[in-house]
């Protein structure tokens, strides 16, 4: 995963799809290790994005708007 060039509704997409996949119970025990792994990289990035939102978001509210002449 090159989560760098990720949105985060993709990484979303993609965290989702490993949990449904995972809970199928269809996966090999390596397989089902691996998509954890991924699922634990995917989910830390979405956090690190939402964070980063929020923070923009903050800085908007106590930010004043410009004055328009």
């Amino acid at each position: 995963m090159d989560d760098k060039k990720l949105s985060f509704e993709d990484a979303y997409k993609q965290l989702t799809e490993l949990v449904k996949k995972m809970e199928s119970g269809e996966l090999p025990l390596a397989d089902s290790v691996a998509a954890y792994e991924q699922g634990i990289k995917l989910k830390a990035y979405c956090e690190q994005l939402l964070k980063e939102a929020e923070l923009k978001i903050e800085t908007l509210k106590v930010t004043p708007a410009p004055a328009q002449a």
